[in-house]
C-alpha cells in the first residue's frame, strides 16, 4: 500500500517502479530531446562520415523546412481530433457511455475500450475522449456508489492511445501511402494502407492487443475492501464556451448553422467522389473527413470557433520540434549517414528477426523522439533502406516502427500530459498501472513481428 493509502499494483508494474521513478524524475521536455537529438546526430555525422562542420551545418539548415506539409498534416489531425471530441454531440454520447459500467471493473475496462476505439478513428480524438469519459465514469459512479481508483481510470483512458497507431489515422502508415511524401519519395512508390494498417496480420494484432490489455487492467484493479483513491469532485465541464452575441445580419449568420453544414456536405461529397474513383486513404482524406464530422456536429460557426481556438494550444509542440526533426533528416540525408546507420542496423538483423530488433529500436527511440510523426521522419529512412538490403517488405518496417512508438508512449509521458491536465492527475498517479499496458501490449507486438518474419 502507498503511504496515500491508494492501492499499489503487483506483478509487473511493481518491477517497473523503479523505472517509472527515473523517468518521471530525470526524463526532461521532448523540445530538450529534440535539441539533444539534433546535436547527437549531428556529432555522429562528423564521427562516422566524411562530412565536415560545414556540409552538416547546411543539411540541417537545408532541412529545416524539408517537412512543413507533414507537420501542417500532423497539428490538424490533433486539432480536428480535439475539437470533434468536444462537439455536443459527442460529448453527450460520452455521458450516455459513462453511465453503463455498474461495477468497477466493468468501468476500468469500459473507459479503455472507447478510447481505444476513438484512438483507432484518430489519434487526436483518442487522447482527448480518454480523459473526458474517464471524469464521466468517475463522476456518475460516485452518484450511484460505486468506489472507483480515479488513477487506474485515467491511466485505462490513456492505455486506449496503446494501439492509435495500428488504426486510420497512423502517421506511419499514412504517409507512406501519400503520394509525394518523404517515404513515397524514398521508396519510389508509395505503400498503400491495405497492405499496413487494414493488412490482416495487423488487424488480428489489433484485436490481440486490446484484448489482452483489457485483461491485464481488470487484473490490476483494486480488489474488493482495497482502498481506493476516488474522485474528489465532480470534474466535468460544459466543453468550450461559445460567445454568440447576435446584434448584426453578419452576426446572424455565424451564428447559423447554414455555412458549417454547406462546408460540411461539400467535403463529404467530396470525400464520397474521391472514394467511389478508387482514391485511397492518405493523411489529406482522414484530414477533411474529420474537419467534415467536425462542421456537420457544430451549430454555428461560433462554436467551430470556439472549439478550434480550445484545440488549438495543442499543437504547439507540433509546430515547434517538427522543423527540428525535419534539420534531423536533413543532417541523416546530406552526409549519408543513413546508410551507415542501416549498414550497422543490416548487420545485426536478418529476415526473420527484422521486425522483432526493429520493435525494440522505435521503443528506445520513442523516449527520445515521443512525436509518431516526427519519430517516423528520422527513424524511418534507416529502417526502410535496412528492410530493403534485407529483402523485408517495407511494410513491415513501417508497422513495426509504428507498433513501437505506440508502445512505449505507456512509459513516456510526453503525451500523457494533455490527459492528466483534463484530469487534474500528475504522471506519477498513472504511470505504474500504464506499465501493465506496457507488457501485456508489447507481447503482442512481439509475438506478431516474429511470426510475420517467420512467414
Amino acid at each position: 500500500m502507498s503511504p496515500s493509502g491508494a492501492p499499489r499494483p503487483g506483478g509487473g508494474a511493481a518491477l517497473m517502479r523503479p523505472l517509472n521513478a527515473l523517468v518521471e524524475r530525470y526524463l526532461p521536455s521532448a523540445l530538450v530531446f529534440a535539441v539533444v537529438l539534433t546535436a547527437v546526430v549531428a556529432l555522429l555525422a562528423l564521427l562516422l562520415t566524411d562530412a565536415g562542420p560545414a556540409e552538416v551545418l547546411r543539411g540541417w539548415g537545408d532541412g529545416l523546412s524539408g517537412l512543413l506539409a507533414f507537420t501542417t498534416q500532423m497539428a490538424l489531425i490533433l486539432m480536428l481530433g480535439h475539437a470533434l471530441a468536444n462537439t455536443r454531440p459527442v460529448r453527450a454520447l460520452l455521458a450516455r457511455l459513462g453511465s453503463l459500467p455498474r461495477t468497477p471493473r466493468q468501468a476500468y475496462v469500459s473507459v479503455f475500450l472507447v478510447a481505444a476505439a476513438a484512438s483507432l478513428v484518430t489519434w487526436g480524438l483518442g487522447l482527448v475522449v480518454g480523459a473526458l469519459l474517464a471524469r464521466e465514469v468517475a463522476a456518475q459512479g460516485r452518484a450511484r456508489g460505486l468506489r472507483l481508483h480515479f488513477p487506474l481510470l485515467v491511466a485505462a483512458g490513456f492505455s486506449g492511445f496503446v494501439v492509435w497507431h495500428m488504426g486510420s489515422s497512423g502517421s506511419g502508415p499514412l504517409t507512406a501511402a501519400t503520394e509525394g511524401s518523404f517515404i513515397a519519395t524514398q521508396l519510389g512508390r508509395t505503400v498503400p494502407v491495405s497492405a499496413t494498417t487494414f493488412a490482416p496480420w495487423n488487424l488480428l494484432a489489433t484485436v490481440a492487443t486490446i484484448a489482452a490489455v483489457a485483461a491485464a487492467l481488470a487484473l490490476a484493479a483494486p480488489r474488493e475492501g482495497d482502498p481506493v483513491r476516488e474522485v474528489e469532485a465532480d470534474l466535468r465541464d460544459a466543453g468550450p464556451r461559445v460567445e454568440e452575441v447576435v446584434v448584426t445580419p453578419a452576426d446572424r449568420l455565424d451564428a447559423s448553422r447554414i455555412v458549417t453544414s454547406a462546408v460540411g456536405l461539400a467535403l463529404a461529397a467530396w470525400l464520397a467522389l474521391h472514394f467511389a474513383r478508387g482514391g485511397s486513404l492518405t493523411l489529406d482524406t482522414v484530414n477533411w473527413t474529420f474537419l467534415a464530422l467536425v462542421c456537420l456536429l457544430v451549430r454555428s460557426p461560433f462554436e467551430l470557433i470556439a472549439l478550434v481556438k480550445g484545440a488549438a494550444s495543442t499543437v504547439g509542440d507540433i509546430l515547434l520540434q517538427f522543423p527540428l526533426y525535419a534539420g534531423i533528416l536533413g543532417i541523416m540525408t546530406t552526409t549519408g549517414l543513413i546508410a551507415v546507420l542501416s549498414d550497422a542496423f543490416v548487420g545485426l538483423a536478418s529476415p526473420r528477426t527484422f521486425g522483432f530488433l526493429s520493435l525494440l529500436s522505435a521503443g528506445l527511440v520513442n523516449f527520445f523522439v515521443p512525436s509518431g510523426g516526427g519519430q517516423f521522419a528520422v527513424q524511418g529512412p534507416i529502417l526502410l533502406d535496412a528492410a530493403a538490403r534485407i529483402g523485408v517488405a517495407p511494410e513491415v518496417a513501417i508497422m513495426a516502427l509504428a507498433y513501437g512508438d505506440q508502445w512505449t508512449n505507456m512509459v513516456q509521458p510526453f503525451w500523457a500530459l494533455p490527459l492528466l491536465a483534463i484530469a487534474g492527475l500528475k504522471v506519477r498517479d498513472i504511470l505504474a498501472y500504464t506499465t501493465v499496458t506496457l507488457l501485456a501490449s508489447g507481447l503482442v507486438f512481439a509475438a506478431t513481428l516474429l511470426i510475420v518474419g517467420a512467414g
